[in-house]
């Protein structure tokens, strides 16, 4: 594009305070506060909802207050989530049981995602569906183009998850190790019990919980299975339900309720929630170890923190910018970069040696209060 074009495409560029790129929690959270705060909010969504997302669809309960002031309008997508209180961790032939208190929420990403779209509409956001970015420039302002037209902002705010264009250099560089995915359906079950069960085993682990139904605050025999494993170990769920014998056992009576969705690549990397003056949110941030349970939460928690540190830029312009994403940084690694580092720690744990990890759970299960210090640790 030439100096004369890009000089053309930005006075012709519709002016924003904010552009969020990507309609996920992190994004909508960022999105729904801006609005709230009085901001002028354009949020761009490549994707079409609502769709099934892979996801463990567990909402700890640090983050349901949050979830609330986000949905004015869907509380009965909270009121109505069943409440998960306990965990059970299946690994060499033991049974770990984890108490969460207080209980966490089992709510449908399917639900939850076109309810917090929903909730951006009614807060006034400029939501585009089918919307996909082709091009960000600048470092304040910024201009995005996606779908052939061209928009400006004061903030920029990258929600656009684990991959896409906007992933640094330095992570796209991590891809050519490992090669894990992630896969989930939904499957029916009698009356499954109300807790979320990790089932590990070499080369990764699986997790089922109980998932509530649109309008209903019972059970229903519904399950949600979520795995993360390695390419070379398996690649759709029936082959992930053959490598533990406990979930081999429990899953030969379900039956599927959902066609089944998978991603990839999943990579572990340090926190990175700037680049140059684009403050990240969500998966673009880092990925955090799914059997933690806190993936929603946090991405629901950096999507406001972004919001919060961006206050001046809207009142002020670009010129408080730099400060900004100063603060969110800081702010992000007092807040939420902890997590990441206990789940690192765990994840470290689960891949010794067989024979350490036996000896590690049966010490676990005589030693309640420090697993309670372990959950404490990852919210």
């Amino acid at each position: 594009m030439s100096a004369a074009t890009k000089a053309e495409a930005m006075t012709n560029a519709t002016t924003y305070d904010l552009i969020v790129i990507g309609a996920g929690p992190a994004g909508c959270a960022a999105a729904i506060t801006a609005a709230h705060a009085g901001a002028r909010v354009l949020l761009l969504e490549r994707g079409h909802y609502p769709r099934h997302r892979v996801c463990g669809e567990f909402v700890s309960a640090e983050s349901l207050g949050l979830l609330s002031n986000l949905l004015p309008a869907s509380q009965q997508i909270i009121n109505n989530a069943l409440r998960i209180s306990q965990s059970r961790v299946f690994a060499d032939n033991t049974v770990l049981s984890l108490s969460i208190d207080p209980p966490a929420a089992s709510i449908a990403r399917f639900d939850m995602d076109q309810a917090l779209w929903n909730s951006c509409v009614e807060a006034g956001v400029d939501a585009r569906q089918d919307c996909a970015v082709q091009s960000v420039q600048g470092d304040g302002p910024f201009t995005v183009t996606a779908n052939g037209e061209t928009f400006q902002s004061a903030a920029l705010v990258n929600a656009a998850g684990r991959w896409s264009f906007l992933t640094s250099p330095r992570t796209r560089a991590r891809a050519a190790s490992e090669r894990w995915i992630g896969v989930k359906a939904h499957f029916r079950e009698s009356n499954p019990p109300l807790s979320v069960d990790l089932y590990f085993f070499d080369g990764g682990y699986c997790g089922v919980q109980p998932v509530s139904l649109p309008g209903c605050n019972s059970r229903e025999g519904r399950v949600n299975a979520c795995a993360m494993v390695k390419a070379d170990v398996a690649t759709d769920l029936s082959g992930v339900f053959d490598l533990h014998p406990a979930l081999r056992e429990r899953s030969r009576g379900w039956q599927i309720a959902t066609d089944p969705v998978k991603t990839s690549p999943l990579i572990f990397h340090k926190p990175e929630p700037v680049q140059g003056n684009m403050l990240q949110v969500g998966d673009a941030a880092t990925f955090v170890d799914p059997f933690i349970g806190d993936g929603i939460s946090l991405a629901l928690r950096s999507g406001a923190l972004a919001v919060e540190c961006l206050q001046d830029v809207f009142q002020n312009g670009c010129s408080s910018l730099r400060e900004a994403a100063t603060q969110y940084e800081l702010l992000y690694s007092r807040r939420l970069a902890p997590v990441f580092r206990a789940s690192s720690m765990l994840r470290r744990l689960l891949r010794v040696h067989r024979s350490i990890r036996r000896l590690a759970m049966a010490f676990l299960q005589r030693a309640p209060s420090i697993t309670r210090q372990i959950v404490r640790m990852t919210r």
